[in-house]
């Protein structure tokens, strides 16, 4: 029968022979015989170890992949801007700054300033528009706005004026300009439904629809997504545009031979230092080249921050999860190893030639991972990218994000890998050789030593008071506390492993044994000799469990109770909604005057931002809120007054404050209150009533009138109805509102039409799938690797339980107990973990227990214990062969 080499086979005589202490005494000669023989461990070590090295790759390469991933996706998102479609034909576009700053000094610390992008669009005074027209170099200065449309059947587009019908490159195809108000021009692209000069179509813009005449059909060479353009003369555009002393931007047609920097010299030369609005302290801006796009798409440069942040956040997790990961998976191919590295030094192998040997095992394992997650690394973030790439930011690949995301995921393998692996064999490589030889055949330790306790104890102290810190914090500050408390207490788990799986076997172990029978018992007295193996082996378990609860839990916890506060202050049965253009503020007035209809609300939202203070830093951050009319409120809504009266909110120096908000700013009734409203604008209302259902309805609510001339479109997106008792007026509410064109729908009212917060985007379910789907799916990854490697390590105990007897069923049976046994202790721990941050996040935001659906848990629990029995049984499938003795008779 042929002899299996061992790695101690064929030692060289140098690293047999070498006393402690004495490798720093070599001379050179010695020394590089002392590398050589080193190497040899290496070569003959991952040889001898090929399939547990192989599981060690693959979860490594996994982390290296992610990591890339999530480099990828961040370049691209902090080099992509918004795409130049509207003023493709202007060579400048003067608008005002969409950013606000806030500076406050933290506690000890030099003063700091926030910034934040609008939401809405800030606009321009229109006497900036003869200034910019009497610069140098300036052909032509436009006056540009635009305002939401829809024709007779439904469809949508934006209206414009024939004059900005060059800032895009649009030319007459067939007919002329319009000539009066009851004129217009249609894009082509609308005009292909069937339209041509002198035909008639239907519009509503800012009111009840209206007949036009079509006096042309326009064409642009520049493609894109834009929607389809009606171009009315400049006076009536101005008119339905609603806001005649201001223009969203000014679009400039340079004269020919003006290179952009004198362009944008010239015209910043003549620019007032102000907008020129009003109330506003906006700046005014230049922009050139690529950056016009930022005119077109206010807040796409906001959402590209809102998404930066929201990876940062996701991207530190995914760091430390692969972290924990590589030093898990790598330790615990060390560690069962650790009875024959002190066998090596038993026989005479130096520490400096073990831990050389270990080092470069750990190199040559890393370097195979980067490979593997460099090449991995660029399709998943591509696959990222692409789940992100909605709205009107494209995310760009240049030419160096590929190579430079996969060199990220590699080095941090590279540079982890060997110190990870010469800490894990550090108890080994000290030891006397009398003591190795004895550590050799010894048991393995019962628990965790001094420092790695201390360090879990003080870990788990830090996690359970960053949870109890989120439940006096409040918006980001909460979510950050309750993160860091999940990762805290992953970590605490990860150190006292062993501590934590005697516990478990002393609470599992004697239903194990009655319940299997001789399985069973074998099954509880191998977790019981091997406690630091169990650890290993449920400790990815929790830490995919508490992840994923964390992750999944957040959002249905905050949906919940948002639903549950939006239907107990929805009053109203029926609602109108105006598809995408909205409903203007007359449609309210007719609604009240249908028969049988007691109340009617319309609903305008909008964005505000507050300038606030949270662990002493500043933070500016944008909240969504209510506009509505006091007229009939009550009847229509009621978010559950406790202080002041609703009826006073009327005006545009009033404002309703949510009790937590109301609290956390120290005001009340009479109060004023700081804010900058959506296109920046600084107010201070006075507070006139303070209500407690502010997760439903938001935190601020304000009069109708204060925020329409401060939005990029005043145009209600609902309209709320109450009827009298047992009428049914639907049919008479979509009589009245015709005249409002296509689009106009009347349905029962549900908590939805009135809850602040807006269904999940595609961006929103992005990040989910990127969070709970990627992240999650490489914690399960590593679920399957650990286990793998721990049982590919168990070969020996295997063959040694066949040859005294152990049937094939028997030992096939103990692996199904011991999975069980791993993968319940894991999902009852990761729970728990995952409960005590939940709990804070809940209690500090929502003001009720965390909500998971069921069926989610469902399918975490079915994923973990899939990822479980495919990482021990599969592997743990040949032990159920002839016994080793069977084969020896062979």
């Amino acid at each position: 029968m042929k002899r299996r080499t061992s790695t101690t086979d064929r030692v060289p005589s140098r690293a047999r022979g070498r006393r402690t202490g004495a490798a720093d005494r070599e001379p050179l000669g010695v020394r590089q015989g002392s590398r050589r023989a080193s190497a040899f461990l290496a070569r003959r070590s991952l040889a001898t170890h090929r399939r547990a090295w192989a599981a060690v790759i693959v979860a490594t390469g996994a982390a290296a992949a992610l990591i890339g991933a999530f480099a990828f996706v961040v370049g691209s998102l902090l080099v992509a801007a918004p795409p130049v479609q509207r003023y493709a034909g202007a060579d400048a576009v003067v608008a005002a700054d969409q950013k606000v700053s806030h500076t406050a000094k933290p506690w000890g610390g030099e003063p700091r300033t926030a910034t934040a992008y609008l939401p809405e669009r800030a606009r321009l005074d229109r006497s900036v528009l003869a200034a910019v027209a009497g610069a140098d170099g300036v052909a032509r200065a436009v006056a540009d706005d635009s305002v939401p449309l829809s024709t007779g059947d439904g469809r949508t587009a934006v209206g414009r004026s024939w004059p900005s019908a060059v800032l895009t490159r649009y030319e007459l195809a067939e007919g002329r300009a319009p000539g009066d108000a009851a004129e217009v021009v249609l894009d082509a692209a609308l005009a292909a439904g069937g339209h041509a000069p002198g035909d008639r179509i239907v519009l509503r813009a800012g009111g009840a629809a209206r007949t036009y005449t079509v006096s042309g059909i326009a064409r642009t060479g520049h493609g894109g997504d834009a929607p389809p353009a009606v171009f009315f003369t400049e006076p009536r555009l101005t008119a339905l545009a609603g806001h005649p002393g201001r223009i969203d931007a000014i679009g400039v047609v340079a004269e020919p031979g003006v290179p952009a920097d004198a362009l944008r010299a010239a015209v910043g030369a003549v620019l007032p230092e102000r907008s020129g609005v009003p109330g506003s302290d906006r700046g005014v801006r230049v922009l050139t080249g690529a950056e016009r796009g930022e005119a077109e798409h206010v807040d796409a440069l906001g959402g590209r921050g809102d998404r930066l942040a929201l990876l940062g956040s996701i991207g530190g997790t995914v760091l430390m999860v692969a972290l924990l990961v590589i030093a898990s998976t790598l330790s615990q191919a060390i560690h069962q190893r650790s009875g024959e590295l002190a066998l090596l030094r038993a026989v005479g192998a130096s520490p400096r030639q073990l831990r050389s040997a270990i080092g470069r095992e750990a190199g040559r394992v890393a370097a195979a991972a980067a490979l593997l997650g460099g090449v991995g690394a660029v399709p998943l973030g591509l696959a990222m990218r692409s789940l992100l790439t909605t709205g009107p930011l494209p995310l760009p690949v240049p030419w160096w994000l590929p190579p430079a995301a996969a060199l990220t995921g590699g080095l941090l393998v590279a540079l982890s890998a060997r110190p990870v692996a010469m800490l894990a064999a550090r108890s080994i490589t000290r030891l006397r050789p009398a003591a190795a030889l004895g550590a050799a055949t010894a048991d393995e330790p019962s628990g965790p030593g001094r420092f790695r306790t201390v360090a879990g104890v003080v870990l788990a102290f830090a996690g359970i008071s960053s949870a109890g810190v989120a439940t006096t914090q409040s918006g980001q500050a909460a979510g950050v506390a309750a993160s860091g408390a999940a990762m805290s207490l992953v970590i605490a788990v990860a150190l006292l492993g062993p501590r934590i799986s005697r516990i478990a076997l002393g609470v599992l172990g004697r239903p194990l044994r009655r319940a299997g029978g001789a399985p069973g018992f074998l099954a509880e007295r191998a977790a019981s000799a091997h406690t630091r193996r169990l650890a290993a082996a449920f400790t990815p378990i929790v830490l995919v469990v508490a992840f994923v609860c964390v992750q999944l839990a957040s959002g249905p916890t905050m949906e919940r109770a948002a639903g549950q506060q939006a239907s107990a202050a929805l009053r109203a049965d029926l609602v109108a909604t105006g598809g995408g253009a909205g409903l203007p503020a007359g449609a309210a007035r007719t609604v009240r005057e249908v028969p049988g209809v007691r109340a009617a609300t319309g609903v305008l939202r909008s964005t505000v931002v507050l300038a606030d203070r949270e662990a002493g830093e500043p933070v500016l951050t944008r909240l969504p809120v209510l506009g509505v009319e006091a007229r009939g409120l009550s009847g229509t809504l009621d978010p559950g007054v406790t202080a002041g009266d609703l009826d006073r909110l009327r005006g545009r120096d009033a404002v309703a404050v949510g009790a937590d908000r109301a609290k956390s700013l120290d005001v009340g009734p009479g109060d004023r209150v700081a804010l900058r409203l959506g296109d920046g604008t600084r107010v201070e209302p006075r507070v006139v009533a303070v209500y407690e259902h502010q997760l439903g309805v938001g935190e601020f609510l304000f009069p109708r009138e204060a925020l329409a001339g401060h939005v990029s479109v005043a145009r209600d997106q609902v309209v709320l109805i109450r009827t009298g008792n047992g009428a049914d007026p639907a049919a008479a509410v979509r009589e009245a509102l015709a005249p409002y064109g296509g689009g106009v729908a009347v349905r029962a009212a549900t908590g939805d039409d009135v809850a602040i917060a807006p269904p999940l985007s595609d961006g929103d379910n992005a990040m989910i799938v990127i969070g709970v789907g990627v992240i999650g799916g490489f914690a399960l990854l590593a679920v399957v690797s650990t286990l793998a490697l721990i049982t590919i390590g168990r070969r020996g105990e295997f063959r040694l339980l066949r040859m005294v007897g152990t049937g094939r069923r028997q030992l096939r049976r103990m692996l199904v107990l011991e999975t069980g046994l791993v993968t319940f202790a894991g999902l009852v721990i990761g729970t728990a973990v995952a409960a005590v941050p939940l709990t804070a996040f809940a209690v500090s935001l929502a003001g009720t227990a965390p909500y998971l659906p069921p069926a989610h848990y469902g399918v975490i629990a079915g994923a973990v214990a899939l990822a479980a029995a495919a990482g021990t049984l599969v592997p743990g499938a040949s032990a159920g062969g002839r016994s080793v003795l069977a084969r020896s008779a062979r």
